[in-house]
């Protein structure tokens, strides 16, 4: 007999579009291959939902904050039912991307550097800061957001109105700024599942790159590296996940410039929706979607 599976989809972040699209990917493919399938939205009524319906096995679609960052995975604790991708630790290390990048710095995993920036501080010395420890062109970043969202590539010249944008977030990473090839690495358990490499025709691999059809990214598979290069990558990617404490999938995302792989950051729950590129890698390796699902499954937990 197939097990019952509840979808958390939606939320309040910025993602929540991208959540329900997740979810109802998923919740389609679950019912289709004989799953009873029930869908929640992470409320006040969430328990109550859980308790009623007595799934074997809470799938979190959720995307970005409260759904990603550890908050979502402490309730979901005390529900005492298996749930997908990682606990609250590791969503949390991973959310946060000054402590991931201390994790990924400390265990000599290569990522660009970076100085944290006070919004109470004073902006006149700012560009000399940063000319100084980093050079320009920067990227600019929430601390704790998913999906490219808020990310900006700035110079000297239009870096201020850039941040006037991001005040809301009190604190951002100011980020050196790499070019090169956009990879991305994906791991499911504690297996290697595979990489994709983007072309964006927009200046990177921002939130429209990665949402919307329009914007046209080319999709590059397999990735163009020697087995060598592959296998670091994948290494790399596989190590990141097991620093941080990961479970079910993650992606990883690289920029690969002169030989060298930059992990820019871990993805504790990648996107599943037509347009998402762990799906893809997956069908690329011979897995399918609701092969993938069952992976994502099988790796359910409620170990923090």
């Amino acid at each position: 007999m197939k097990k019952k599976i509840l979808i958390i989809s939606g939320g309040i972040s910025k993602e929540r579009k991208i959540s329900l699209e997740t979810s109802n990917q998923v919740a389609k493919e679950l019912k289709k291959n004989g799953y009873k399938v029930k869908t929640s939205e992470p409320d006040y009524n969430l328990i109550n939902v859980a308790k009623a319906f007595r799934p074997d096995i809470i799938f979190n679609g959720l995307h970005g904050q409260f759904g990603e960052d550890g908050y979502i995975q402490s309730i979901l604790e005390n529900i005492g039912i298996p749930y997908t991708h990682s606990g609250i630790i590791a969503s949390a290390k991973a959310m946060d991307k000054e402590v991931s990048k201390k994790i990924f710095i400390k265990n000599k995993i290569l990522t660009p550097k970076y100085i944290k920036y006070s919004f109470d501080k004073s902006k006149s010395a700012l560009n000399s800061i940063i000319k100084k420890k980093l050079g320009f062109p920067v990227v600019v970043k929430p601390i704790s957001e998913g999906s490219s969202v808020n990310v900006f590539i700035c110079n000297k010249f239009n870096i201020k109105s850039k941040l006037d944008v991001l005040k809301t977030y009190k604190q951002i990473l100011i980020e050196q700024f790499i070019p090169g090839r956009e990879i991305q690495a994906a791991i499911i358990g504690k297996k290697k599942l595979g990489a994709i490499e983007l072309k964006p025709k927009r200046k990177f691999y921002d939130y429209q790159a990665k949402y919307n059809s329009k914007a046209k990214t080319e999709h590059i598979i397999p990735v163009n590296l020697t087995k060598k290069k592959y296998n670091q990558l994948m290494d790399i990617s596989l190590k990141a996940h097991n620093l941080l404490g990961c479970r079910g999938v993650t992606r990883s995302d690289f920029k690969y410039y002169k030989n060298n792989f930059y992990l820019l950051e871990i993805n504790t729950q990648p996107g599943m929706t037509k347009l998402s590129l762990v799906p893809e890698i997956s069908a690329h390796k011979g897995i399918n979607f609701i092969n993938l699902i069952e992976l994502i499954l099988k790796d359910a937990s409620t170990n923090k």
